[in-house]
Formats: structure tokens, sequence, C-alpha cells
């Protein structure tokens, strides 16, 4: 009997100790007040008319909310402030009950195409793409397309709005808010057309599409402008602001000349650190002798950047090829310095287009793939959006495709303040994972928790 006792006693024990070594071992789990977005589909939504629309960019709120910025063709259905058939940027507002607050549309009656979006310090929002229009809301037109920049107030009224360009096509890309107050906006030049303008000090010997930075102040005058590359095809995607209050700038060359020093092969990673003038600092290319392209930049958290994009070398910088094309991931320094470099992806074409910084210090990207081996467990058909999330030294830990028999894309990502995650693009599909297409292609809203 006393034996049976205690070999009850001691199961009773190891009992007691299980579980509390099932609590002490993993103080880091979420309890339900604090959600982890783990790559399961919350839901997927389609807005739009019956022509083309296109989601861009998306941000988190200081509301909970979230901002996407896009452009539409539609003036019917979902799209009900418009006049004509032109493209307009699109941005629509959302609470934290993923309520659409309000939607609105900007621009003339020339193809205005919206790229990106940000909260600005005051909680009102500065957007950013390019406009062939000189009437409605824009003000101005260099020739062909220029930049277009308009600051917001919280409601989404236009409080001013600028036209940067020349006589060719200059594409505004990306935009950020810098410590100062002010902004840079950054983007595509076609320094052949300006004829070498573009430069606030003076002009240099470049040819094709240069990166081109413009610093604005708080009221959108501009105080500096800045172009680098060479005298090929040099897009410029991502910018951050760096400590020393200058920025570095991401993108893609397939120059070999004038500021791009060391070319890999055809198509590189090129990346420019300028000052808080916009002075040349450094430049590097990353990459192999394959195509490479860069789509976006962020800060690790740690002092370094993380750059993102895709490859289809197998060489040189990239230690890997998963078959076609892979999405890339690098890791540098702030003097360019490579520290580490990552691919994910299947046989297929697999890129990404966006990385954003989440809560825990992994990343977020979206992108698109063909593949359904390797990294990517499914494909529906053609491209799908696709929507990752890495650790901090880029492991993958999910990854999630969306989409139908048709094309469907993911243009960006971001973390809400609930750690839920909203993924933007556009889909043609009604299919799989799509249940509604009101026209050509739609614009993709899904929520991941």
């Amino acid at each position: 009997m006393n034996l049976k006792k205690n070999i009850f006693a001691l199961q009773f024990i190891a009992l007691l100790f299980i579980v509390g070594c099932s609590k002490d071992d993993n103080p880091s789990q979420p309890t339900p007040t604090t959600p982890v977005a783990a790559g399961n589909i919350d839901f997927i939504k389609t807005y739009g008319g019956t022509k083309n629309e296109s989601a861009q960019s998306v941000i988190a709120t200081t509301d909970g909310g979230y901002a996407i910025m896009g452009f539409t063709q539609s003036m019917d259905v979902d799209v009900t402030d418009k006049q004509n058939e032109s493209y307009d940027y699109w941005m629509l507002k959302f609470n934290a009950s993923n309520e659409l607050q309000w939607n609105k549309t900007y621009g003339g009656t020339g193809d205005d195409r919206g790229n990106d979006v940000i909260q600005t310090q005051d909680g009102g929002y500065a957007i950013l793409g390019s406009s062939y229009s000189n009437d409605e809301d824009v003000s101005e037109n260099y020739g062909a397309e220029d930049y277009w920049v308009a600051k917001l107030d919280a409601s989404g009224n236009i409080s001013w709005q600028k036209s940067f360009g020349y006589s060719g096509t200059d594409t505004g890309v990306s935009l950020m808010q810098s410590n100062d107050g002010g902004y840079l906006i950054t983007g595509i030049l076609d320094v052949t057309a300006s004829g070498g303008e573009g430069n606030t000090t003076k002009n240099a010997l470049h040819a094709g599409g240069d990166y081109w930075a413009i610093k604005l102040s708080a009221t959108g005058d501009l105080q500096w402008s800045k172009y680098f590359g060479g005298n090929f095809t040099d897009t410029p995607e991502g910018v951050v602001q760096t400590e020393d209050n200058g920025y570095i700038l991401a993108g893609r060359s397939d120059s070999q000349d004038t500021d791009i020093s060391n070319n890999k092969g055809t198509y590189d990673f090129w990346v420019v650190k300028i000052s808080a003038t916009g002075a040349l600092v450094w430049e590097k290319s990353f990459g192999g002798t394959e195509i490479d392209e860069a789509r976006a930049i962020t800060k690790s958290g740690d002092g370094n950047y993380i750059i993102a994009g895709d490859t289809r070398s197998d060489n040189t910088d990239v230690s890997s090829n998963n078959g076609a094309a892979d999405l890339w991931l690098i890791k540098i320094s702030p003097a360019g310095e490579l520290l580490w470099e990552k691919t994910i992806g299947g046989t297929g074409f697999d890129v990404a287009r966006s990385i954003s910084r989440t809560q825990d210090n992994g990343f977020l990207l979206a992108g698109s793939s063909r593949s359904d081996d390797g990294d990517v467990t499914t494909n529906q058909g053609q491209n799908d959006a696709w929507a990752l999330k890495v650790n901090s030294s880029g492991a993958l830990q999910w990854q999630k495709t969306i989409g139908g028999t048709d094309i469907d894309f993911a243009y960006d990502i971001a973390e809400l303040n609930d750690k839920t995650i909203v993924v933007v693009g556009e889909t043609s599909s009604n299919d799989g994972d799509l249940t509604e297409n009101k026209g050509f292609t739609d614009l993709l809203l899904v929520k991941i928790k």
C-alpha cells in the first residue's frame, strides 16, 4: 500500500513539474489579448469598378486602421467621385474594424497613378505617383509624365500639391517624411529628355533613366534635387533615412559607368547612400551575372538595413537559386557591406515587391509567385499574390499564396497595431480564393491574422 502511495505521489509531482515547465519555458507565447499573425487568412476583398484598379501601397495608421494608395480607371461601382475613365490616384481609408471610412480619387483628365502613401507627423497624409495632367487637382505639368505629390489632411482633402519634371517620362515612386518635417521623394528622371537638368548644383553626363531624389520642405517647397546613375536604366524603388540624416536609396541598374563602379552583370541591386544635402557618399552593386532587381528597403532594427527583391542568379553574391527567379533578401551595414543574403522560392518565378519590419523584429514581404514547390506550397494558376514572414535572420516562418486562375499580384504589406496584417495588390481572377471580380482588374485587399 505504501508503495502505491509513493508511486502516486511521484506521478503527481511529475505532473506538476511538467505543467510548470510548459508555462515557464514559453514566456513569449501570445495571450488572447496579444494576437500574433500566423499566416491565416481572415478575409479577402476586392474593390473597384468595371475598368482597372490596383493598390500599390498600404500603411498602418495611428488610429489602429490602415490607408491604401493606388489608382483607378473606373467611374462606377466602388468608385463614386470620378467624372471620366482616365486613371486617377485612389486612396481608401479603413478603421480598426476594417470598415471603409472614406475613399477619394485625385488627379486630372490625364493618366495619373498613385504609387505611395505615408501618414504625416500632423496626422494627415502625403501621396506620390506620376501624372500626365495639368488640370483639376493638378496645377502644372512640365511635359509628358511628372512626379505629382500632394499633402492631405486627416480626411483626405488636399492641403497642397506640386509637380516636378521635365519634358520626358519622370515617374514618382516612393516618398518619406524626413526628420526635419520635410519630405524626400524619389523616382525616375528621364535625363536624356531633360537635357541633363535635374541637379540643383550642376549638370552631369548621364543618359536614360536615373535615380532622382528631390528634397522638399514641410510645405512642399523645393530644397534640392539630385540624380544618380549611368547611361542605361537605373530605377529606384525604396528609400530610408539614416542615423546621420542622410538617405539610402535601393533599386536596380544595368549601367556600368558614371556613378556605377562595380556592376556584377546585367541588372544588379544598386544601393546609393547620399548625405542630408544629396551628395553621393557611396554606391554598391549586389547580385550575380543574371538579372537581380531590388524593390524595397527597410531598417533592420539593429542599425543595419534589409533590402528585398528578386534574383535569377546563382553566383557571385547569390549563394543559391531554386529555379527561374527567387525572392532575394540581403542585409547590409550602414557602410554598404553585405552581411548576409537569403533566397526564398520554388522552381517558378517568385518575387518580392515590398518589405516592412514587424513588432517582433521580423519582416513581412509581399510579392507574387508562380511556384508550387520548394518554399511555396500552392499555386492557383498564373501569378498568385504572395505574403511571407521571416525572422530577424531571414529564416522563413510562414508564407501564403492568394489567387485564382488569372493573374494576381501583391504589392505591399503592413502590420497593424494589433499585430494583424494587411496585404494589398491587384487581381484579375474570379475563382479560387477570389469570389468576385468587378471589372478587368480589381484592387485586392487581404487581411491575415
